[in-house]
């Protein structure tokens, strides 16, 4: 369906070390993480009222880096 997304999206808990993966809702523009981070996993390592901070992995070259960062809740979901 079209617009803002459900009640039951907001409402899910989110816990510190939770897998969560990072998806997109075009509809909420605030908090919108960078695009290459669309489809990513990540681990919850931080709790805001209404956004989490997500640590995702990002390979630069020949290292792998542990990228931190803070995403709206509409943007995220358990994996």
């Amino acid at each position: 369906t079209k617009g803002m997304p459900g009640t039951s999206r907001y409402m899910a808990t989110f816990k510190r070390g939770d897998y969560v993966d990072i998806v997109v809702d075009s509809s909420v523009q605030s908090g919108m993480p960078f695009s290459f981070y669309h489809g990513r996993t990540g681990i919850v390592f931080n709790v805001n009222r209404n956004a989490l901070g997500v640590e995702v992995t990002k390979v630069v070259g020949n290292r792998q880096l542990r990228k931190r960062l803070h995403v709206n809740i509409a943007h995220v979901r358990k994996s």
